[in-house]
This record gives C-alpha cells, sequence and structure tokens, in this order.
C-alpha cells in the first residue's frame, strides 16, 4: 500500500483536490473532517473543550467564532486545543490504515493541513503539494465567512512557508490553472506511482508529471 500525503497552506485548494485522488477510488483520511466531527454537536472532543476554554459551548453545539477568539494569537491556548484533538486524529488515522489494509488499498491519501509541520511526510511514501500564487490564495481565504486579514495572517504565520513546503514536495500540483488542470495533474501522480520502475526512484520526482 502506498501511502500519498496531501498537502498545502491554507486556500491552497487541497480539499479540492483530494476530491478528485477520491474520484479514482483511494480511500481518503481527512483530518480536518475527523476535527469538526469530534467538535460537533455530542462529538467527543465537545466536553473537554467546554471546559478548557469557558463559553465556547452554547446550548451544546460549539461556537467556532468564540472559540476562534480564545485561541487567536495565544500560543499557548493553541497548544491546549491541539492536546485535545491530536489523540482523536491519531486513533482515527491508526483504523482508517487498519481498513484500507484489510480491503486490500493500492493507494491512501492522508489529507492533512499540518503535514510537514507535525512531520507527518515521515509516514508517507510521497507526498503532494498543492500550491497557488499568496494573492490567489488570499482572495480564497478572505472570502470565506467571518476570516479577516489579521486571521489570515496569523493562520499563515503558524503554517510552513508555502515555498518550503514546495521544496520538500515530491509532487507539485498548481491549483490556480484551474480544476481540469489540477485533476490532469492527479492523473499523471497516479501514472507515475503505478509505474514500479518510477517508484524504485523516489527523490526525483519534481520533473515534469508528463515526462515519459
Amino acid at each position: 500500500m502506498i501511502i500519498i500525503g496531501l498537502t498545502g497552506s491554507i486556500g491552497m485548494g487541497k480539499s479540492e483536490t483530494a476530491k478528485m485522488f477520491a474520484a479514482h477510488n483511494i480511500p481518503i483520511f481527512d483530518a480536518d473532517a475527523i476535527v469538526r466531527a469530534a467538535q460537533a454537536k455530542n462529538g467527543e472532543s465537545l466536553s473537554l473543550i467546554a471546559e478548557a476554554f469557558q463559553g465556547v459551548v452554547v446550548d451544546g453545539e460549539l461556537d467556532r467564532a468564540a472559540l476562534g477568539k480564545q485561541v487567536f494569537g495565544d500560543k499557548t491556548a493553541l497548544k491546549k486545543l491541539e492536546n485535545i484533538m491530536h489523540p482523536v486524529v491519531d486513533r482515527e488515522r491508526k483504523n482508517f490504515f487498519e481498513n484500507a489494509e484489510k480491503n486490500n488499498a493500492k493507494f491512501v491519501v492522508l489529507d492533512m493541513p499540518l503535514l510537514f509541520e507535525t512531520g507527518g511526510e515521515k509516514g508517507c511514501d510521497f507526498t503532494v503539494v498543492v500550491s497557488a500564487p499568496k494573492e490567489v490564495q488570499k482572495a480564497r481565504v478572505l472570502a470565506r465567512p467571518d476570516m479577516t486579514e489579521d486571521k489570515f495572517e496569523d493562520i499563515i504565520a503558524r503554517q510552513m512557508p508555502s515555498v518550503e513546503k514546495r521544496i520538500r514536495a515530491d509532487f507539485i500540483i498548481e491549483t490556480d490553472k484551474g480544476l481540469d488542470a489540477a485533476s490532469n495533474d492527479v492523473s499523471a501522480i497516479l501514472k507515475k506511482l503505478n509505474d514500479k520502475t518510477a517508484r524504485a526512484f523516489k527523490g526525483f520526482w519534481q520533473e515534469s508529471l508528463y515526462d515519459a
């Protein structure tokens, strides 16, 4: 089973790219989805969050804006939240791998926004970074509800610079060229990885995806 780590900074198009891998019937581990489920009404992490952050759970539901205000710019508060959520993600990732192996999956994708920041790439065979120019990224993010420039810059400051992610990546998908181009890149990556001879030469992947 080949483990593909998919990552990219906020607003780079990672979620849409994950859907393109899923269209090839590849199992996707979505770390963000795990977090959202654990923080949802009756979610397993909700009571711990309520205990750690006063006033962020109202009528049994998480007020994400209130939580954001408490962790925004506060490294100690952010670390407290991470300590609640990371064990949940780690457990679900283990379950995901076990199920994929039982189903004889050839490929799996780990969709993780902080893949490099947390050292998650060490558990991957190959990494894919989605990327776009800063102005495109910023426009996408600021179009989201309740997003401000200050929040955007704070998030960026906590993520590895995109240029560093590009250097570390085995493959790069430029998402500002349109969905069809990104989808073609996903297909080209999978074609490369299906080539057993090519897989023996990991470390030489930042060539054209379409080289013979």
